[in-house]
């Protein structure tokens, strides 16, 4: 297992106060830049007993645009909900993964990896490569926000080597082509796409929560989406980064 453990303390404060946000990390989550061919995915994990499953929180797509709607230059995310969730998790193994090119630029990063490539196959590639180097082949229980939906289906159907057993999603940008088409932005051209494994996806247990409120990923997209409707549960007044606190337990309670 190749991890690259953070020496400069410093930066990762930076990253935070540069990001706004506060956030208690616990002292049994362990900071790690797990090095896989093309990026260095960072992750915090708390493992107790490596031999029971595994909970691993995918970050959405971080802070990838401005105000303005401009590209920015550092994907990492400013908000903690999927932080605060995986580090409240008291299962026995969680870990908490960001996506490429978040917390650490790598040499390989590039602008497009947050914006038209964020799920391009070396993307995915990556993320996945790093969910294996921890978890091996050990059960594993996936849970995406937002764009972490799509990098968790798509690492789900594309390498069965990893023992996915159930993907749980918040505000899951699962159709990207109908998710860009609604806002009326170019499409993710370089980007995989979950449509394309539709059918194996729909044989893995999954659940899906989407925000009422969420006018980022409106809950029709993933209504259209998703196969078997009784998968969907709708969190009244949530948006698309508010409003989960209530479904929090259950999530922790998912094994």
């Amino acid at each position: 297992m190749k991890f690259c453990a953070k020496t400069n303390l410093l930066l990762i404060i930076s990253l935070f106060f540069a990001a706004c946000t506060t956030l208690q990390i616990p002292d049994n989550f362990v900071y790690q830049e797990v090095e896989t061919p093309d990026f260095d995915i960072v992750v915090w994990q708390k493992v107790n007993n490596p031999l029971l499953p595994y909970k691993v929180y995918i970050e959405g797509d971080g802070y990838s645009f401005n105000a303005d709607g401009q590209p920015t230059s550092n994907p990492t995310p400013r908000g903690t909900l999927v932080r605060n969730m995986a580090f409240g998790d008291n299962s026995a193994n969680v870990v908490y993964m960001a996506r490429a090119c978040q917390f650490v630029l790598h040499k390989k990063c590039a602008q497009k990896y947050w914006t038209t490539a964020r799920f391009a196959p070396e993307i995915i590639e990556a993320e996945a490569n790093a969910l294996e180097q921890i978890v091996q082949n050990r059960p594993v229980v996936l849970v995406g926000f937002s764009g972490g939906a799509q990098v968790a289906g798509l690492i789900a159907v594309t390498h069965p080597e990893i023992n996915v057993q159930k993907i749980i999603t918040i505000a899951g940008n699962l159709n990207h082509p109908a998710w860009t088409q609604y806002h009326r932005v170019p499409p993710l051209a370089d980007s995989m796409d979950l449509n394309d494994y539709a059918d194996k996806f729909a044989t893995i247990p999954q659940i899906h929560y989407v925000g009422e409120k969420d006018e980022i990923i409106p809950p029709f997209l993933n209504q259209n989406f998703v196969a078997d409707k009784q998968t969907l549960r709708e969190v009244k007044g949530a948006t698309h980064n508010s409003g989960w606190e209530k479904i929090i337990p259950e999530i922790h309670n998912e094994h």
